[in-house]
């Protein structure tokens, strides 16, 4: 483990141990839970809520001038235009939770001017914590992490997540999958996207990718990720992935490879979609290493800032 963890990381360690805490509480009881439908397949419960709750409390209490943008809240708590902003997925793998399976966990990143500084995915089920400063690598528990050292798409083994919302290109998914499927050892998919990037920091995949992700899904997992020695961006093997909803995460050969093969299906926001969308969408967040090794497409959009608003950071 680190020696000294910042201290902005210990209070976001410290929130996603109280979130855990509750998260396993009501675990040992999920006949009791009360579960709304945000949209077909997308699931919320009061203990989403109830977590998402704890840790912005925790949060604000020692950064009460910061910003928050939350899965269940949004940008209705903390401050509306500081340059520091809380990215939070209270509970990331709902549909899991609720059924039992445990594969779910609670994700926290800080951005300041839109780049992750600070970085904690914690699984309550196993008391598995994996955290990232910028700059000084990424963790679990107090092993230091590393992605894996593979070359051969022959050999990775690729984690996934399934499109599930309405809207979501299903058909165009398949086309990947197969893809995909055919020149990888084999693809995994257990339903949470914060603990698939970790599981890309730990070596456990060789890569990782999915569409349809906001920002609270991938925001911390890509500081463990780029700090673990791997890349993120996004199909088109740029940085600018975080609110493009789609994401590719590896050891830099097997990246280069998946990139190459997904670019063609990238989706990367347009003009007129950047121009409408909302402030909250507004801010790239940086990650330098990401199109090192990939070969280059099509260069995405840039948001600038005066088009976004100044609710720009995040």
């Amino acid at each position: 483990m680190q020696t000294s963890l910042h201290p902005m990381l210990n209070v976001a360690i410290k929130a996603a141990r109280a979130a855990g805490a509750l998260i396993n509480r009501a675990s040992l009881d999920l006949e009791a839970l009360r579960i709304n439908t945000k949209s077909p397949n997308d699931f919320v419960t009061e203990v989403d809520h109830a977590a998402e709750g704890v840790i912005i409390e925790t949060l604000l209490g020692a950064y009460p001038d910061h910003g928050i943008l939350a899965e269940e809240s949004g940008r209705t708590h903390g401050a509306k235009h500081s340059e520091y902003v809380w990215i939070i997925d209270p509970l990331d793998g709902t549909t899991n939770f609720i059924h039992g399976l445990p594969v779910y966990c609670v994700s926290i990143a800080l951005a300041h001017r839109g780049v992750v500084q600070q970085a904690v995915v914690y699984d309550p089920t196993r008391n598995d914590l994996f955290y990232a400063t910028k700059g000084r690598g990424a963790f679990l528990n107090d092993r230091r992490l590393r992605v894996s050292r593979r070359t051969r798409m022959s050999d990775a083994l690729i984690g996934t997540g399934f499109p599930f919302r309405r809207g979501d290109n299903f058909k165009r998914y398949v086309k990947m999958f197969e893809e995909v499927m055919q020149q990888c050892a084999g693809l995994r998919r257990p339903g949470a996207a914060a603990l698939d990037l970790c599981y890309v920091a730990a070596g456990y995949y060789d890569a990782f990718f999915e569409t349809g992700l906001q920002p609270w899904d991938v925001a911390a997992g890509s500081l463990i990720v780029s700090e673990a020695g791997g890349l993120i961006g996004n199909f088109t093997g740029e940085a600018d992935f975080l609110h493009q909803r789609e994401v590719v995460a590896g050891n830099p050969k097997i990246y280069a490879q998946l990139v190459s093969i997904l670019s063609p299906y990238t989706r990367v926001i347009k003009d007129d979609e950047a121009i409408a969308a909302p402030p909250a969408a507004a801010a790239e967040v940086t990650a330098p290493a990401a199109a090192a090794e990939a070969p280059r497409k099509r260069a995405p959009v840039r948001i600038r800032k005066d088009d976004a608003g100044e609710d720009a950071p995040v």
